[in-house]
Formats: C-alpha cells, structure tokens, sequence
C-alpha cells in the first residue's frame, strides 16, 4: 500500500494500481485502508447489509460487497472535480454494520447507534446499503449531530408513503417518517428522478405536504443539468446536506440490478453531473442504497454505484482541499 502524504498530513491512501494489479489486493472500497489500519478517519465508507424492508426484489442486502468489487476501478484522481479524493483527507473502509435481519425496529436502532458512533469525531460517512429503510435511522444520526439537515434524494419513487401492509418502515416509507421526526427541513429538500406509476393521484398530494421540491424524471428532456442544478444549489441553501441515492434513479438500462426498476430514468452521466454540480455545498452524509447483484450483469449496477460513491467522497474532498 502506498501512502500519500497530500498536503503533507500522512494520509494513508489506496492501493498503488501500478504496483498492485487492481483485481488483486484489498478487498474494501477503492482499495482504500480499513479503520483499524490509521489512527483517525475524516471520511468512512461503511456497508449496511440490509434488505429487509424491500418490497420486490430482494438482494440488496449483497449491495455492498458487490459495490466494493467494482470499485476496484477506481482511480485515486478525479479530473471533472480536479481532486485526488483519498489525499486530500484520511478515507477508510468501516466494515459493514450489523444490522438485525428479522427485526426492522430492531436495526433501525442498530444502525443509528452505529452511525452515531462513526461520526462522532466530525467525521463524514458515505454509506452503500442495503435497501432505502437505511436512509431513516442514518438521517436520525444526522440529525443528533446536525440539526435538521437539507435532503436531496434521487429516486425513481417518492417513498413516502405511510405504510406497506400495514409495516410503517419499509424501504417506501423512510422519509415520511423523517418528516414526522423533523429530521429534514421542508421547503430546503428534494426528490429528483422521479417516475412511474402509482396507487392512486393522493400519493402526490401527501408527499406535497412534506416540503420537497420535486424534479420529474421527464423534466430532464426538456432542461439541461446545469439548469437543474441551480434549481438544486437554490433549494439546499446554506444548510448542511444529507444525500440519498437509489440506484434505481437511473435508467435500467443504466443500472438493471435494483429492486424496484422503473424504465425511463436518469442515465448515469445526468446523475453525475448534478452531483459534480454541488461542490461548495456542506455536504455532511450520503448513502446509495438498492444495488442488488443477482440481477446485475457486466457488473453495470455496481460500476454505476461505486462510481456515484466515488463522487460523493470527491464532493466531501473539495471540502478540504486548499
């Protein structure tokens, strides 16, 4: 393992692709050292194998593992945001959480003790889940840290909805229980990418009433990224910045190994572009969450998302650079 020192700080980087072929080595994100082998962290990547709030597909409980061999592409410079991602600031792989499988309550309390813990020192994490139920005890770290934070989540589908068959968490509910706990703020949050069908025309009435800024998926036939990025940079404000992406945002075409795929998404390169877009934002946390590798082939899901990841930890090193 070679250490770059960026800016002089001893920070311990990823495996060297030109010594150590990159299909060989580290089995973690990027190659990248894992929390036990540095003294401190800046930013975690950390996996939730988790999927027991789906409502179709399951799988995506393997998310993560399949997100991490993917990512063995990935490179330490990122030339669209003129950043070496993992020199600017110490980056790791956190392990996956435990998180209880047959009890939803029951892992939602695990994963917010275990966020809470991971960001105690200020530090950023960037979780891969695992399907969307994640996002509701991960924002609830967020908030005990950040206060109410700004919400952009990217998605095919709104979830938020009450309940699933009768269960009030599930994969389709975890931002209408955010609302209920004030864990985002209203009128400074947005879905983006959204498309398909529905129960019934009230399931856009009720999400209205939770204070997002909505981006149809079809608007992005009509408007360039930058045009929705602005819309986006305007909406969050100053406010710190909670990021959730499910993969099915995009097209399947794009990314076929999800749970719940919806035809007509966003391609991959849209979904990159908004988010090389927020650089100056106060990011503070992300997750990609519903990558289900059965379903993957070519591993198109899972490039998709590690490289979405690996924008998402560039994001937070912009942050620091000088």
């Amino acid at each position: 393992m070679n250490d770059d020192t960026g800016a002089g700080h001893g920070i311990t980087g990823q495996a060297d692709g030109q010594a150590i072929p990159r299909y060989a080595g580290l089995t973690t994100f990027a190659r990248l050292p894992r929390r036990e082998d540095v003294p401190r962290y800046d930013v975690a990547v950390v996996g939730i194998p988790f999927d027991s709030g789906v409502t179709y597909r399951p799988g995506a409980r393997f998310g993560p593992s399949h997100i991490r061999q993917a990512s063995r592409l990935l490179r330490p410079y990122n030339p669209e945001l003129r950043v070496s991602p993992f020199a600017n600031q110490q980056v790791v792989d956190a392990g996956d959480m435990v998180a209880n499988p047959f009890d939803i309550a029951a892992a939602v309390a695990e994963i917010d003790e275990q966020a809470t813990e991971l960001i105690s020192t200020g530090a950023r994490l960037v979780t891969l889940g695992g399907d969307h139920t994640i996002a509701y005890p991960l924002l609830r770290a967020h908030h005990r840290r950040y206060g109410p934070v700004a919400l952009l989540h990217f998605d095919a589908h709104l979830d938020t909805w009450d309940t699933y068959f009768e269960a009030p968490v599930t994969h389709g509910t975890p931002f209408r229980r955010a609302a209920e706990e004030g864990l985002f703020v209203p009128g400074h949050s947005a879905h983006v990418g959204i498309r398909g069908s529905l129960y019934d025309p009230g399931d856009l009435i009720d999400d209205a009433g939770f204070g997002f800024t909505v981006v149809h998926c079809t608007e992005f036939e009509r408007r360039t990224t930058d045009d929705v990025v602005d819309q986006l940079r305007a909406t969050i404000g100053d406010r710190p910045l909670y990021v959730s992406i499910d993969i099915d945002v995009l097209d399947p075409a794009h990314a076929p190994a999800t749970g719940t795929p919806e035809a007509g998404g966003m391609t991959s390169r849209e979904l990159l572009a908004i988010l090389r877009g927020l650089v100056g934002c106060d990011l503070v946390g992300a997750d990609v969450v519903e990558v289900s590798p059965a379903y993957d082939h070519a591993e198109i899901t899972g490039v998709a998302a590690a490289n979405v990841a690996y924008e998402l930890i560039s994001l937070l090193a912009r942050r620091t650079a000088s």
